[in-house]
C-alpha cells in the first residue's frame, strides 16, 4: 500500500486506512445480488438454444417491464435507422438478434439492483455509469475477438460490465471517502486508484473483485475485475484484465465517462502505451496497426450504440 501520494493537484488528509478485516467487514454487510447469480436463467436458456423461436424470447421479455423498455428504446434508437416505430417486442426481437437480447438480459437487472444498494445521500449520475459499464462490456468483447483467445460464453462482457461494481460497493461502504473521490479532479484514471488507497487502504478494483468472489462467480470473472488497472500483476487470466483495461480507455476516449468521478480526457493512441495493450498484442508496430484498425470503428460508433441501450 502506497503511504504518500504522487499526485499534485490535490492533497489528502493524513489517516490511517482501514484494515482488511475492517474493510471486508463492510463489504461484507452491503447486500448480495441475485442478478449475479442468475442472470436472466430462463432467458439466457432460450437465446443460447439452436431451437428459440421470437415468440418464446418475447413471451419471457414480457415479464420484466425494464427489459422491455430498454429493448424497445434500443431499438427504436438512432443507431438502427428504422423509418417506422417498432412497439412490438417479437419484431424488436427479430431486429435485434440472439446476441444482442441476451446482453441486454445480464446487464438490465445488474443495473438496477446495483442501484439498490447505494446509501449515501449523494446526488450521483448514474445514467454515465450504466453507459461506461455498458460501452466497456461491448469494447472487452470486440477487443478479445481480436486475440486468439476463444470464448465460448458472455466471460468477456460479463467482465466488462462488472469492472467499475467496486465503485457502487464504494459509495455504500464507505460513503465519506467515496464523497471525496467524486469531488476531486484526476488527470487520469491511475489517479483515482491511488487517492481510494489512501482513503480506504483498497481501490474500486479490490474491492469490487472481493465483492464478485462472494458471489462465487468464476475466477476468470473475479481476477479480471480485482487486476483491471494492474493487469501486468495478474497472476492468472491477465488476457482478460488486460482487455478490461483497454476497453475502460477506450470507451472515455469515446466520450463516455467512468461514471462518477471527474477525470481529463484520454489522449489520442494514450492506450497503446497500457500494460493491457502489450499483453494483449506485444510490441510489434503490425500488430499495433492491424488491432488498432479493427477497432476505430467499434469506438466510432459506440456512443450511437449506447444512446439507444441506457
Amino acid at each position: 500500500m502506497p503511504t504518500t501520494s504522487p499526485l499534485s493537484n490535490f492533497s489528502v488528509t493524513p489517516r490511517r486506512t482501514y484494515t482488511d478485516a475492517e474493510i471486508i467487514r463492510r463489504i461484507d454487510a452491503c447486500p448480495k445480488l441475485a442478478s449475479l447469480q442468475s442472470i436472466n436463467r430462463a432467458l439466457a436458456g432460450l437465446v443460447n438454444s439452436e431451437s428459440s423461436y421470437n415468440s418464446q424470447i418475447a413471451e419471457i421479455i414480457r415479464r420484466d417491464p425494464s427489459l422491455t423498455a430498454r429493448l424497445l428504446r434500443m431499438v427504436n434508437s438512432v443507431y438502427f435507422g428504422l423509418t417506422a416505430k417498432v412497439n412490438n417486442i417479437e419484431e424488436a426481437v427479430f431486429y435485434l438478434g440472439l446476441r444482442q437480447i441476451r446482453e441486454l438480459s445480464m446487464a438490465t437487472p445488474v443495473i438496477e439492483e446495483l442501484e439498490k444498494i447505494n446509501r449515501t445521500s449523494l446526488r450521483l449520475p448514474w445514467k454515465e455509469l450504466w453507459k461506461h459499464s455498458i460501452g466497456a462490456a461491448i469494447m472487452t468483447r470486440e477487443i478479445l475477438a481480436t486475440t486468439t483467445l476463444l470464448i465460448d460464453d458472455d466471460t468477456d462482457y460479463i467482465i466488462g460490465l462488472l469492472h467499475n461494481v467496486g465503485k457502487v460497493v464504494m459509495a455504500s461502504a464507505f460513503p465519506g471517502e467515496f464523497a471525496k473521490v467524486v469531488e476531486t479532479t484526476f488527470q487520469n484514471p491511475t489517479e483515482v486508484c491511488v487517492l481510494e488507497r489512501e482513503l480506504i487502504g483498497w481501490d474500486h478494483a479490490r474491492i469490487g473483485g472481493y465483492y464478485l468472489q462472494r458471489h462465487q462467480l468464476s475466477a476468470e470473472i473475479t481476477d479480471a475485475v480485482y487486476y483491471h488497472n494492474d493487469p501486468e500483476v495478474a497472476p492468472n487470466h491477465s488476457f482478460y484484465a488486460a482487455a478490461v483495461q483497454v476497453a475502460d480507455h477506450l470507451v472515455r476516449y469515446a466520450g463516455i465517462p467512468g461514471g462518477f468521478e471527474k477525470v481529463g480526457p484520454i489522449g489520442d493512441d494514450a492506450w497503446l502505451e497500457l500494460p493491457g495493450w502489450k499483453i494483449l498484442y506485444g510490441t510489434g508496430e503490425k500488430e499495433t496497426r492491424l488491432a488498432r484498425a479493427a477497432l476505430s470503428n467499434s469506438v466510432q460508433r459506440l456512443p450511437t450504440v449506447l444512446s439507444g441501450l441506457v
